[in-house]
């Protein structure tokens, strides 16, 4: 298992020195599709983001549209997928390599990443399938579906397969066992370390959260979104709250921590490589944080109740937004405000301890609200990927009630699982398949590209013409 997770890990995250810092290619494959697609879709991510904003308000739905969720629940289902741990790790990680600099790239990079949602998701739901009252789509249907449209069904059908196969392993790690792992260790943690009582019965803490998986994901789509829909807003909510407050009580340092974000970004004299290497160490996180790009959330958002497919990539071009424009942000500004110093810069001393000290320097107390965040994010995201993995699953064997109920009891038991076994091989092989994925639907996206252009032109069109007084 080793050597293979080695090989592909070495394939998808090859990198190539730039200005002294390493650029996975896979970073750079994902950056141009925000690039490209902010172009050609004429800044949607900026000028089309209060139609997104009234759309999950339920302004422009109506009675009768065909789906299993509303557009709210479907953007929560897939934010409560990009939502995880990373947001609070991650950023630290960017932050002690690159310095308050990457801030600034982090949020470029989850604008782009806006486009790319739009172009996934509206696809996800042009193409989608309806069967029993059940919807499936997703990168797995648009690629094969829409490539055979453009006359290339056996490409099409061979990437599809490729993506969904590539895609219940990859669940298994990122949405799954690295989740699992960090959720069992904050709990740990916070109720004594070593004296708790899941120190030395992670398996414990893992069966437990297993549980609570399995009462939500057993009801399908629409039992993850009832629960999403009240789980994202909350756990997001209390997570912007306790930084807010952190920054708001060192106000004082803020105009100082702006003006590093700033200054770091494009100073020459950057750590990690000058100013190009903190860019890139911006970039990265935010790509790997919101997933614009891998398709993922194209799964959920296919769900949705709308017959207008471009209404949906709207709903779906506010999850960078939230996950890494406002959330990573937040992370980064408590960090710069209080416990961040430049003597960091290259030493490695990153991750949630780094983000947790954060915290604890101005409110003591402030690291208990934070792991429960934090153990909501992990919680959620495993509700996602579940789903992500099921429809990448059913896609591969065919639906029905035995194969989802079999994908379902096998995934749980990777929840436990990865609570109690020291992650190796296989989350490192799953993590590179999860990324492996951008290469097919990215290329999917270019070749069908004029299509979402056109079809995003026709409903500007259809929708100023429904409101020209």
């Amino acid at each position: 298992m080793r050597p293979l997770a080695d090989a592909v890990s070495g394939f998808i995250f090859f990198a190539v020195p730039v200005a002294g810092a390493e650029l996975p290619l896979i970073v750079l494959w994902l950056i141009c599709a925000g690039v490209f697609f902010t172009g050609y879709l004429r800044l949607v991510n900026i000028r089309g983001f209060k139609h997104a904003v009234d759309l999950v308000r339920g302004k422009h739905k109506a009675p009768g549209d065909p789906g299993e969720i509303s557009q709210f629940q479907a953007l929560t289902t897939a934010v409560s997928g990009t939502v995880g741990i990373g947001n609070i790790a991650g950023v630290a990680v960017a932050i002690s390599l690159g310095g308050p600099g990457a801030t600034l790239w982090l949020i470029v990079a989850g604008l782009l990443g806006m486009s790319a949602k739009l172009a996934e998701c509206t696809l996800a739901v042009m193409y989608r399938r309806e069967r029993d009252g059940q919807v499936s789509g997703g990168p797995m249907h648009y690629l094969e579906r829409g490539l055979a449209a453009r006359n290339w069904p056996k490409v099409g059908r061979a990437l599809g397969l490729f993506y969904g196969a590539a895609m219940v392993i990859g669940c298994l790690g990122i949405g799954n066992m690295f989740q699992s792992n960090q959720a069992t260790a904050i709990l740990i943690d916070v109720t004594g370390g070593a004296n708790s009582v899941f120190a030395d019965r992670a398996w414990l803490a893992g069966l437990l959260l297993a549980a609570a998986v399995a009462l939500v994901i057993i009801g399908g789509i629409r039992s993850i979104a009832n629960t999403t829909a009240k789980l994202v807003p909350a756990m997001a909510g209390l997570y912007v709250l306790s930084a807010l407050t952190i920054i708001a009580l060192n106000a004082e340092a803020l105009p100082g921590a702006i003006a590093a974000i700033w200054n770091g970004a494009f100073s020459p004299e950057g750590v990690a490589g000058g100013a190009l290497g903190v860019m890139i160490l911006g970039f990265r996180r935010a790509v790997f944080s919101n997933e614009a790009g891998l398709g993922s959330a194209a799964i959920a958002h296919a769900a949705a109740r709308t017959k207008e497919p471009v209404s949906e990539g709207f709903v779906a071009l506010l999850e960078p937004f939230i996950d890494t424009v406002v959330i990573c942000t937040l992370t980064a500004l408590v960090i710069i405000t209080t416990v961040y110093d430049p003597a960091l810069a290259g030493s490695g001393v990153s991750g949630i301890e780094l983000t947790t000290r954060a915290f604890a320097s101005t409110l003591s107390w402030s690291p208990i609200p934070l792991s429960i965040a934090a153990i909501l994010f992990a919680y959620s995201t495993i509700l996602a990927w579940s789903y992500y993995g099921l429809k990448a699953f059913t896609y591969l064997v065919g639906e029905g009630r035995g194969a989802e109920l079999g994908f379902k009891l096998f995934f749980l038991t990777f929840v436990v699982l990865g609570s109690s076994i020291q992650l190796g091989a296989l989350v490192d092989l799953s993590d590179a398949l999860v990324f492996v994925v951008a290469i097919p639907n990215l290329l999917g996206l270019y070749l069908m590209a004029p299509l979402i252009r056109r079809e995003l032109i026709s409903y500007e069109r259809r929708l100023r013409s429904a409101t020209r007084p």
